[in-house]
């Protein structure tokens, strides 16, 4: 079936359009659409895609829902009503004025009065929908109902299993009424800032009524037009109230197509480099020297550096106790910034400061693919697609099959895969669901050593998966990878005790850099904290 679709995509004598959620198929495309219920999200070439700001993709699922709801379903509607609305006031205003022209005179000063509310009115509109907006983000709405209708409904099994505390309905139920009353404000808030809307509607009937009557008296004018213009002054205060709230409501929901704008005009990486290709060595990295310079880091140019100026030397040439490569190992707890010191590696947050050197080279100057395609990285949560064996342990196709195999003889996956019908053709499924935790991270190590990068890194790789497979994956970077600079981020600390170096970060800055030993050495060294609590 994927030799098919393959040789359909190679067809240049015909139209061919692909509908598929399997990534394998996209370089072979000449134009990729995104979609997202029954609309374009975004379209290009793939390196459209891949040229992206990173940014973009992290708020990407925040940014559409919200755009979805007010481009596809609001705007619309609430353009609709605003039309008609405004139509219908300028009609019931146009026929009092015919009936009496007088009314005119009055007309002017009404208008300038209700300009003045309408626009405090949007402006108290506006904060209102920022409120209730962050207070049901805060306390994520879209949960809290189904959450605690489902544990009410179920209250008393859960409280047999003592499965949550029995304040735990109590704080489901204040987190929905929270949400309800948050709601309710709103709608209050309208009705108290459409009185002076109904008092300029109040004075526009009185007006109409006072003038028609006089005209009526003199006999200037018949019982039917008199009727015919109160029964349109009456109408004039909802067509107000209607078309100022709508107006109100398509300045807010225009903020949507402030965000599209926005995302129109997201600057592309530096994607292309300032190196030119004939001045970065083929082999590069080979050494795997790596020199950090005074480097602060940040994820987005508005919020507070994450890495604060990080200075490191990483020799290819120190003595280590399994290998001639070094390992270093970096840990810290939760929020010191290891995370952000494997993505400053592929350049994927702002390196607004400070400057990382591998093998002689600033990675600030190469471009993307260059980069991202000599560094392997093996994360907390394993990276498989929906394909083969093969396509997922060589998506560019550039090894041989026993190359193939022997990356999972190394990764102790051989029997496993030869056990599987089609061997290397077997499918994994989206995310590798047909595998257990601990084979998915293999499967990543095996795809890492098919790459035979110089720079290794492992964030956090063995914080989900169980000991046994901890073992066999530590035992396989000691042996498989003892030529190559290993940067360890460990959750387990007893897992950086074998490395050349230890690198303990704190709030974005190290603390402490230096060997295992002589850091365990140190009473005092947060360190040996770190692997006593470990124990």
């Amino acid at each position: 079936m994927q030799a098919g679709i393959l040789e359909l995509l190679r067809d240049d004598k015909r139209t061919v359009v692909l509908v598929t959620h399997k990534l394998q198929y996209l370089p072979h495309a000449d134009w990729i659409i995104a979609m997202k219920d029954g609309t374009i999200q975004r379209e290009g070439t793939l390196k459209d895609f891949q040229r992206s700001e990173c940014q973009l993709f992290e708020h990407w699922k925040t940014l559409m829902n919200r755009q979805d709801q007010e481009l596809e379903k609001h705007i619309p509607s609430t353009l609709e009503c605003l039309s008609r609305s405004t139509l219908l006031c300028v009609s019931a205003l146009t026929v009092i004025s015919y009936v009496t022209p007088v009314f005119l005179v009055a007309l002017l000063p009404l208008a300038v009065v209700c300009y003045f509310i309408q626009k405090y009115f949007r402006v108290a509109s506006r904060y209102e929908a920022r409120f209730q907006q962050k207070l049901l983000e805060y306390t994520d709405s879209n949960n809290i109902a189904s959450l605690f209708l489902t544990a009410a409904n179920r209250w008393l099994e859960v409280r047999m299993a003592s499965a949550i505390p029995p304040w735990g309905l109590g704080l489901g139920f204040c987190s929905l009424c929270v949400c309800c009353v948050s709601v309710e404000l709103g709608h209050r808030l309208a009705e108290l800032l459409s009185a002076p809307r109904e008092y300029i509607g109040a004075c526009v009937v009185l007006i109409a009524a006072a003038t028609s009557i006089s005209n009526s008296l003199h006999r200037e004018l018949s019982a039917g037009l008199v009727g015919l213009g109160l029964t349109y002054a009456l109408m004039v205060s909802n067509y107000l109230n209607w078309m100022v709230r709508n107006l109100a409501d398509m300045e807010i929901q225009l903020g949507a197509v402030k965000r599209i704008h926005a995302l129109l005009k997201t600057e592309a990486e530096s994607y292309e480099g300032l190196l030119a290709p004939s001045l970065i060595p083929k082999n590069w990295p080979d050494q795997g020297k790596i020199q950090i310079q005074n480097l602060s880091v940040r994820y987005d140019s508005s919020l507070k550096p994450v890495l604060k100026h990080v200075n490191a030397l990483i020799s290819p040439g120190q003595k280590v106790s399994w290998g001639g490569s070094p390992r270093i190992g970096i840990c810290g707890r939760t929020g010191s910034g290891k995370s952000s010191f494997s993505l400053a590696f592929f350049r994927m947050v702002d390196m607004f400061e400070g400057r990382i050197i591998i093998d002689g080279i600033d990675i600030s100057k190469l471009p993307l693919h260059t980069l991202r395609s000599r560094l392997s990285i093996i994360l907390q949560d394993p990276v498989l697609f929906s394909g083969t064996i093969r396509f997922n342990l060589d998506p560019e196709k550039k090894c041989s099959d026993s190359t193939l195999w022997e990356a999972l003889e190394i990764a102790q996956l051989k029997l496993v895969v030869k056990a599987l019908p089609g061997g290397l053709d077997a499918i994994i499924t989206e995310g590798g669901e047909n595998f257990s935790q601990g084979q998915r991270q293999l499967f990543c190590l095996a795809r890492a050593f098919v790459r035979k990068t110089s720079i290794f890194i492992m964030d956090e790789a063995t914080a989900s998966i169980d000991m046994a497979t901890e073992n066999i994956l530590q035992k396989v970077v000691m042996t498989a990878f003892a030529d190559r600079t290993v940067v360890t981020i460990a959750h387990r600390v007893h897992t950086i005790l074998s490395a050349d170096l230890v690198m303990v970060l704190k709030r974005g800055a190290i603390l402490e850099f230096d060997k295992p030993e002589t850091l365990l050495s140190q009473k005092d060294s947060v360190f040996a904290s770190f692997v006593r609590a470990d124990k």
